[in-house]
């Protein structure tokens, strides 16, 4: 980013995955907040529609390369692309530009976009260096790793930090152990 434009406020591009834009529409509304909180102009590019990873794991690389070209053009010119899951968000860095290898133009911008992807939970600690939010609960919060947000996007330490950062009446049972596992 220019040194211009650090002072400004980053504009975020919220990558809104089938699972929220259809049955969870608070977890979109949820990391828009947790965006803005954090400092960002977070947006929600209406010309997205998928990451493309249904197609590529199926082999229909055709299918996959228009998604692909689909997500590029949408999340050109933003500082960065946030997704709210591992599984798609696993797919924009690590596969999108290997889509291209054929079409070196597209590749770059490919690459462009995949440089600038994260995924919701590790953006705000590894990119913004924001300490975790307080969120209040009054309750028990569980955390699974996602495969590919475990093994792809190496995402294990930031959920737990935002876990350990709860307030509120949470027993202390419910809190996120080292192992990684809540009771």
């Amino acid at each position: 980013m220019p040194a211009a434009a650090s002072k400004a406020a980053p504009r975020v591009a919220l990558f809104i995955t089938w699972l929220v834009d259809l049955h969870r529409s608070t977890v979109g509304f949820a990391a828009i907040k947790l965006l803005e909180d954090a400092g960002c102009v977070a947006e929600s590019p209406r010309a997205q529609t998928c990451c493309g990873r249904p197609a590529c794991n199926s082999g229909d690389r055709r299918t996959a390369q228009a998604v692909g070209q689909q997500a590029i053009a949408a999340f050109t010119g933003y500082h960065y692309v946030v997704v709210p899951s591992g599984y798609c968000g696993g797919m924009l860095p690590h596969h999108l530009p290997h889509l291209f290898d054929d079409d070196p133009a597209l590749k770059v911008r490919a690459e462009e976009v995949s440089d600038r992807t994260y995924e919701l939970v590790s953006f705000p600690a590894d990119v913004l260096h924001a300490p975790p939010p307080t969120v209040a609960c009054d309750g028990i919060a569980t955390y699974h790793d996602s495969c590919s947000g475990l093994r792809e996007m190496g995402i294990k330490a930031q959920p737990r930090a935002m876990l350990a950062g709860m307030t509120g009446d949470v027993p202390p049972i419910g809190r996120a152990s080292d192992s990684g596992r809540t009771h």
